[in-house]
């Protein structure tokens, strides 16, 4: 007979404990610890040598199959969506994306699903936050309504792995929206526990992968971005996608940070309009629309994000600061990295932060990860402490380290193709190793200039040489 066993299990990471406490040990979290029922059974005794015997071998098979084609992929037609999944979706693997409460997840999943569903694969969407009524509704709205998808309105995941084992057509994609919301019957937790969550996940998986139909799961976040519930989830699943974006701004970001059947950090952009959400096929373009000319503190950072080569505005201020420690705020970059490349301009250029404010932002909403912005971030700060505008047509894109010295980035011939898609005719960029065998990059009609060290951008974009202002912006000018 299974017996009941009752633990304690923080929410935030998995943890359980025998007794309740107010503060998880393992995360240092306050007030996350929930009490949850469990059953667990007595080890079979032939796994010890007992009475029940020895287990049946596994059948084994090599690496390569019989059938060498690749492994099929289903396209939705939405490109973004397509180039972040890998080239569409995998029969049998498992999805989950992430993302603010309405930032558009349920609306990007309804016009996929859609879209494979007039392609003639059978789909289903499964929510468990709404009614039926209530996703018609929405398709109505996104003039989709015409699209053979089958809805449904249910928690219980009993129902929902007998829906898709049934005998009828073979079932293609089923999206769960949310699997917070999910619960399997012999587990006495609550839906959006750490035992309900995880079981609930693991008996659609196992379902699909037997079955060979693809799964997507919405899942909820927490306060700071991150999936809600512990990580095991994300280990489960084949691939993690995060739904970004500011609600300020119309862009969302489809970012791609986990993917076993195709490459990471891949990102789609959209833009919310009124019929739904529409695929910007030339981001990079979308970005610097707003962008204004001989402004200081303004320069172009040429990123990579997965295989996509994609332009954006840094921007920064430098303003005076009252007694007492200055501000240090940043928009859609890493803060730490924003500390580093000050303490090299102050420590190996001789220029003074100390006693003002830093304001940086990445223009547009959209997030950048990639140590190559750090030198685009170091010129918009140095035109911002000198005054001194940055030409219209210069791109950046390099990696700073603590001596001071520019270090080469991944792709730089891409970057720079891209940038002269856009009509930029400059570029500063990190200087290429002898052993390269064939200089920096190859950007057509681009004149890439190639630099060392900080104190190069520091000379060309202010009257600083060696900490000491040699000549006025206006000077330099005449």
């Amino acid at each position: 007979m299974a017996k009941a066993q009752r633990n304690y299990v923080c929410q935030t990471c998995g943890a359980v404990s025998s007794k309740w406490a107010g503060k998880c040990e393992s995360c240092g979290e306050w007030n996350c610890i929930a009490e949850e029922a469990s059953e667990t059974a007595a080890p079979p005794k032939g796994l010890g040598g007992g009475s029940r015997g020895r287990g049946r071998a596994l059948p084994l098979v090599g690496l390569k199959g019989e059938d060498s084609s690749g492994i099929p992929r289903q396209a939705s037609g939405i490109a973004e969506f397509d180039r972040v999944t890998g080239g569409g979706l995998v029969p049998g693997s498992a999805l989950l994306i992430g993302g603010d409460p309405g930032i558009g997840k349920s609306t990007l999943l309804l016009q996929a699903m859609c879209a494979l569903a007039l392609k003639g694969a059978r789909c289903l969407y499964v929510s468990g936050e709404e009614a039926v009524d209530q996703v018609r509704l929405r398709a109505d709205r996104l003039n989709l309504a015409h699209a053979p998808v089958e809805l449904a309105s249910a928690t219980n995941v009993r129902d929902i792995v007998a829906t898709m084992e049934d005998g009828g057509a073979p079932v293609g994609v089923i999206v769960i929206d949310s699997i917070q919301t999910m619960y399997v019957d012999t587990v006495e937790s609550a839906p959006g526990t750490v035992t309900q969550v995880r079981t609930s996940a693991q008996e659609i998986i196992r379902i699909a992968k037997k079955r060979g139909i693809t799964v997507l799961f919405v899942g909820h976040v927490t306060k700071d971005g991150q999936i809600a519930g512990p990580r095991v989830l994300e280990h489960m699943v084949d691939t993690v996608l995060y739904f970004e974006g500011d609600r300020s701004h119309q862009f969302r970001i489809l970012r791609a940070v986990k993917n076993r059947f195709g490459p990471t950090d891949e990102i789609g952009v959209f833009e919310m309009a009124g019929e739904g959400l529409v695929q910007v096929e030339n981001p990079s373009a979308l970005f610097l629309a707003q962008r204004q000319a001989n402004v200081p503190g303004s320069a172009v950072l040429c990123g990579l994000e997965g295989t996509r080569p994609v332009l954006v505005e840094v921007q920064a201020l430098v303003a005076p600061s009252p007694p007492g420690t200055p501000r240090r705020a940043v928009i859609g970059w890493d803060a730490n990295r924003l500390a580093m490349v000050l303490a090299v301009l102050e420590a190996r250029c001789g220029m003074q932060f100390s006693g003002s404010d830093v304001f940086l932002n990445i223009a547009g909403g959209i997030r950048i990860g990639e140590p190559a912005a750090d030198l685009a971030v170091a010129a918009a700060l140095i035109s911002a402490q000198s005054g001194e505008p940055i030409p219209h047509d210069t791109v950046f894109f390099g990696e700073i380290g603590l001596g001071g010295e520019i270090r080469p980035v991944a792709q730089p011939s891409v970057r720079l193709k891209e940038a002269g898609k856009l009509g930029f005719s400059r570029a500063v960029v990190p200087a290429a190793k002898k052993n390269d065998g064939g200089g920096t990059a190859k950007g057509g009609d681009i004149k890439a200039a190639e630099i060392k060290v900080l104190q190069d951008v520091v000379d060309m974009y202010s009257g600083y040489r060696g900490g000491v202002r040699a000549m006025s912006p206006e000077a330099r000018r005449a």
